[in-house]
């Protein structure tokens, strides 16, 4: 059985240690972390898969189970559900894995993505939202494209951008709420991380304010046309992380971009409990590697308020915990 608190699971290189990681993943709603095709979940000779999970949730013990045949379809104690993304809110996970770090190092989309992601698995109408956004940006570059060739179509950016402007508003709005809510925690759990020897900032970049969304969509149809997309809205914002006010996607060490990945991930555990009284299970999938031993230290023996799940290569890296359970893994077989 795993420990309440901390459950390291260790072995050498493709023994299969983030499959655990990410068959519990599975179980929060959303896709796999490594891969989109479900064909990657049924062994070779197989028709199907199954993964099962029993969890606590409002003090009530309860089953899941994720099968993979021609689609996924998931089940909660027993019952069908209309799809594995009804599972989010009911089983809620936070996630650390090695290609987070494009979080910090890559492109403005990867910081929204993580943004909209942990704001949907707290309110799943932002997801509708999303999709509405999605819809009227394709719309309107689509119309802006055909514009030059019909002059009539001025009636629909009309209406696309109208669209837009709404529900870009509120999707500006809701992501500044949700970093509002994380300065109350992130600032202080990468002091924690880093043993009090760095401060940690952040600030919402948008492209455009949501008041002023309408009419700069308004006025830049022209350049638009020209770019053949829309310039202005959620869809450009960015957020900027620094380190003693130098950037961390620009000057950042490795073992710093993952210490604010991680306390990203963190307080996004803090922000669920604030929100259900449940904090949500983490999963650190090679979380040690580039961290020095004061930030191993936190990690291993300060997060005591999570039941965590931690993958581990070098046993050297996990000397130091105090209380906590070790699995190994050897070719796919966990032993305690």
């Amino acid at each position: 059985m795993p420990n309440e608190g901390m459950n390291v699971i260790c072995g050498e290189n493709a023994q299969g240690k983030t499959n655990i990681i990410e068959a519990i993943w599975l179980f929060s709603g959303a896709k796999s972390f490594r891969t989109l095709k479900d064909s990657a979940f049924i062994e070779k000779g197989f028709d199907f898969g199954k993964t099962e999970l029993t969890f606590l949730a409002d003090g009530i013990e309860k089953q899941a189970k994720i099968e993979f045949r021609e689609k996924r379809q998931a089940f909660l104690n027993e019952k069908p559900l209309s799809g594995p993304a009804k599972l989010a809110g009911i089983f809620n996970t936070v996630i650390f894995s090695p290609a987070d770090l494009a979080l910090i190092q890559g492109a403005p989309e990867e910081r929204r993505k993580f943004l909209d992601l942990a704001i949907g698995q707290l309110y799943p109408a932002y997801i509708v939202l999303l999709h509405r956004y999605k819809k009227a940006l394709l719309q309107r570059n689509k119309t802006l494209k055909d514009y030059k060739y019909d002059g009539s179509l001025t009636v629909m950016l009309d209406i696309f951008e109208e669209e837009l402007a709404q529900v870009g508003a509120e999707i500006i709005n809701r992501r500044i709420a949700f970093l509002q809510k994380m300065k109350d925690f992130l600032p202080n759990l990468y002091a924690q991380l880093s043993g009090g020897k760095e401060k940690l900032t952040f600030s919402y970049r948008e492209s455009c304010s949501p008041e002023l969304l309408a009419r700069r969509l308004a006025q830049g149809r022209q350049e638009d046309m020209l770019l053949g997309s829309t310039s202005v809205g959620p869809h450009r914002d960015d957020i900027l992380f620094q380190i003693n006010e130098f950037s961390v996607r620009n000057y950042g060490s490795q073992g710093q971009q993952r210490s604010v990945d991680l306390s990203l991930k963190l307080a996004q555990a803090e922000i669920i409990f604030q929100q259900t009284g449940e904090y949500p299970v983490c999963l650190l999938d090679d979380v040690m590697s580039e961290l020095d031993p004061t930030r191993q230290n936190f990690v291993l023996n300060h997060i005591c308020r999570h039941q965590c799940f931690l993958t581990c290569c070098d046993p050297a890296n996990i000397n130091g915990l105090q209380n906590g359970k070790i699995f190994q893994m050897e070719k796919g077989t966990v032993t305690a």
